[in-house]
Parts: structure tokens; C-alpha cells; sequence
């Protein structure tokens, strides 16, 4: 079972993952629930720190639990929620309908910057996507700084690492790599922290990542 969220991943891991989500896309929201930590703790900090945000993307929005918070934290934003699997999408488009024309849905990869015309976003978020983009997850950090407004804020939650080896090889069958990499491409990018915390989960056999910032 694969706890991570589905993303934009590059033409490499672009097929398994379609595959992959095909399959695990009407079980997912059931089945994730005690990995995936700190999804809506993400939302509440960037809501106290950037509240009149007006246009919003997360990227690898899966079947739209995020985009539901979101919504409701940002009232009066249009939010965009961008997937590589259809079957995710499907789910996702359910899920935010009632919504309206306030949460459009994007189905492709992020090997672009997709705001065009409509302009830059307030806020883009990253939620347990990084970490199954192998290779790839620093181009998609740094397409987030040419969709980011100036002051717009980055804000991701993802896995951080494992001193469990075995659990660490698990993952990775399950295309998530926990090594510390999505912080190190963040520092070495020169990304500018608001927050950033590395917590623990069940007593260590894993940590997270949370984290805000900006250009």
C-alpha cells in the first residue's frame, strides 16, 4: 500500500504511477488516513499567514481532500488542483462539484508553469508529492518559483526520512523516497523558510516534513 499522494511526475514515472493510482484511486481516502500527517495543519498555516489569498494550485491534488480544505479556509479564492492519474481526478471532481466553477481541475503533469493568462498564484501546495517524484521533484520546485507571485508562499508537507531500512525499501517499491531530499533541494534552490518542522511518526519509524516558504 502506498500512503503518498499521487502528483505531476516527469515522463519516467509518469506511466507507474498511473498505473499504480488506477488501481488504488477508490481506496484511497479510506486507507490513508494513518500516514498521511499534517494535511490540514498545512492549510491552517497558510491561512494565518497569507489570508487574502485570491489564487491558489495544489499540485498532485489526488482525490481532493485538500482542495475541500482549502476551499473552506479561502472562501473567496479560485483554486486549481492538478493530477497526473484520471481515476484521481475522477474522484477529485466528486468530491469538490458542489464547489462550482471556484476549484477547476487540471489533468496533466507539472513540467510547466500553468498559470498563463489568469497570472501568477498567492499560494501553490505541495501535499505527499515531492517525495514520489524521483527524479524530478527539484524541476517541479522549481517551476513553483516561475507559477509563485512575489510574495506568494510555497507550503509542502511530505515524508522526510527513515533510520529504518527496511521501512525505507518498502516505500521505495512504493515509488516514495525518504532521504531527506525534498530539504536539501529547497535549501540548495535558495527558497526562503516562513516554517519549517521535521516531526515524528509512530514513534520515529518515519518523519515529515512541513514546511512554508518563499522565493
Amino acid at each position: 500500500m502506498n500512503p503518498s499522494a499521487d502528483c505531476a511526475a516527469p515522463p519516467s514515472d509518469g506511466d507507474a504511477l498511473r498505473r499504480y493510482y488506477r488501481l488504488h484511486a477508490p481506496l484511497y481516502d479510506a486507507t490513508r488516513w494513518s500516514f498521511l500527517f499534517g494535511r490540514s495543519g498545512l492549510v491552517t498555516l497558510a491561512r494565518q499567514r497569507l489570508p487574502d489569498a485570491r489564487r491558489i494550485l495544489e499540485i498532485g491534488c489526488g482525490t481532493g481532500k485538500n482542495l475541500e480544505s482549502i476551499a473552506r479556509a479561502f472562501p473567496d479564492a479560485e483554486i486549481r488542483g492538478l493530477d497526473l492519474s484520471a481515476e484521481m481526478l475522477e474522484q477529485a471532481g466528486k468530491r469538490v462539484r458542489h464547489l462550482g466553477d471556484r476549484v477547476r481541475l487540471l489533468h496533466q503533469a507539472y513540467d510547466h508553469p500553468v498559470g498563463g493568462e489568469e497570472g501568477p498564484f498567492d499560494i501553490v501546495v505541495l501535499s505527499y508529492c515531492l517525495t514520489m517524484i524521483n527524479p524530478g521533484y527539484d524541476r517541479v520546485l522549481a517551476t513553483c518559483r516561475q507559477d509563485l507571485s512575489p510574495e506568494g508562499l510555497l507550503t509542502i508537507v511530505d515524508f522526510h526520512d527513515s533510520p529504518v531500512h527496511a521501512f525505507r525499501k518498502w516505500m521505495g517499491v512504493n515509488h516514495v523516497r525518504m532521504e531527506g531530499q525534498i530539504q536539501k533541494s529547497l535549501l540548495a534552490q535558495g527558497w526562503r523558510p516562513e516554517f519549517e518542522k521535521v516531526s515524528r511518526a509512530y514513534g520515529g519509524l518515519w518523519r515529515w516534513l512541513t514546511y512554508l516558504g518563499k522565493i
